[in-house]
């Protein structure tokens, strides 16, 4: 067995039986995916088995020894590093021309997400989720969701109905009812229907077209599967950021105070709980102690430039995005 893929034989365990979860992180992500796992592991039902399959393109030997040592009886931990094809090449260059610009999803990891009806073609089901999620319940009660003849399964961005900028980018920029417009942060896939529908292609040939956009990665899946994706309850995409966490089974962290870098995060207490014993801690600590007001106005200039952005974009007479 190699010493970067480890924990259950899973060729000794019936595919159907197995709940395939998928984060994809770089470096600078692994603390933060660390704790997730970790919740991911403690609220796991011990009669079920789980796999965590990590898609990466830079992460150190070290850090992919820390996360290997966390495997347990029924949940095993997989490397897969990316590679660049085709595909990948169009996104690299897509996102090389906003590398300057200071916007947030100017980062191939964003995409790696839609590789993954491609790559794993033994599973026809999988879940993906953010490296700032924290699980409250068992993942495979999500994964067990019958997603009927919907591709895709993801919680109606509550952050896009907060911002009325938002709300106007995504219905006239993009064409998409703000209410049916998910967040991509959590996701439960049908890879089979995503392998039919040349998701992959459809993506690539859109970002080929070289449209800008404030979300590109989470606005393909939108255009691309509009009419496709069934609406998931808070529960399991709750932000504690402006919600409340009763009945929560997935906390998500999403473009919201961090609880790594902030003492005042609703529910960071359960972040911490997560993050202790995964070898990530003392990372995560000093990270803390070196966050600085000047990172903090970094952050909030970005939130507002997407805000501003979105503004810009939605006086546009006619959709950025068309599906082929």
């Amino acid at each position: 067995m190699s010493i970067f893929n480890t924990g259950i034989n899973i060729l000794k365990v019936k595919e159907t039986k197995v709940v395939p979860v998928f984060y994809t992180i770089t470096n600078d992500y692994a603390k933060y995916a660390a704790a997730s796992i970790n919740s991911v592991m403690k609220h796991a039902n011990p009669n079920r088995y789980y796999r965590i399959i990590i898609m990466y393109d830079k992460l150190s030997i070290r850090n992919r020894l820390r996360l290997r040592n966390m495997v347990t009886h029924n949940c095993s931990i997989e490397f897969h590093k990316m590679k660049y094809n085709l595909y990948m090449q169009i996104i690299v260059r897509y996102c090389a021309k906003r590398s300057g610009s200071g916007d947030f999803f100017a980062n191939v990891v964003y995409y790696y997400r839609a590789f993954i009806p491609r790559i794993f073609m033994r599973y026809d089901k999988g879940i993906y989720v953010d490296s700032d999620t924290i699980l409250m319940g068992d993942i495979g009660e999500l994964y067990d969701i019958d997603l009927g003849e919907n591709a895709i399964a993801g919680r109606v961005d509550p952050k896009v109905a907060m911002v009325p900028e938002f709300v106007e980018y995504v219905e006239k920029a993009l064409d998409v009812p703000h209410k049916e417009y998910i967040n991509s942060g959590v996701l439960l896939m049908d890879l089979k229907k995503l392998r039919g529908l040349h998701y992959i292609t459809k993506m690539t040939d859109l970002i080929k077209e070289d449209a800008d956009l404030v979300a590109p990665d989470q606005d393909y899946l939108n255009v691309i599967l509009k009419g496709k994706i069934m609406h998931l309850g808070k529960e399991w995409n709750c932000q504690p950021e402006g919600e409340d966490p009763k009945g929560a089974k997935l906390l998500h962290f999403n473009l919201s105070k961090k609880p790594w870098f902030h003492e005042d995060v609703n529910c960071g207490e359960e972040f911490w709980n997560a993050a202790k014993g995964t070898g990530f801690y003392g990372d995560l600590m000093r990270g803390k102690e070196k966050y600085t007001a000047d990172d903090e106005a970094q952050a909030a200039s970005k939130i507002k430039a997407l805000i501003e952005k979105a503004a810009k974009l939605s006086k546009v007479k006619k959709p950025l995005l068309k599906v082929k």
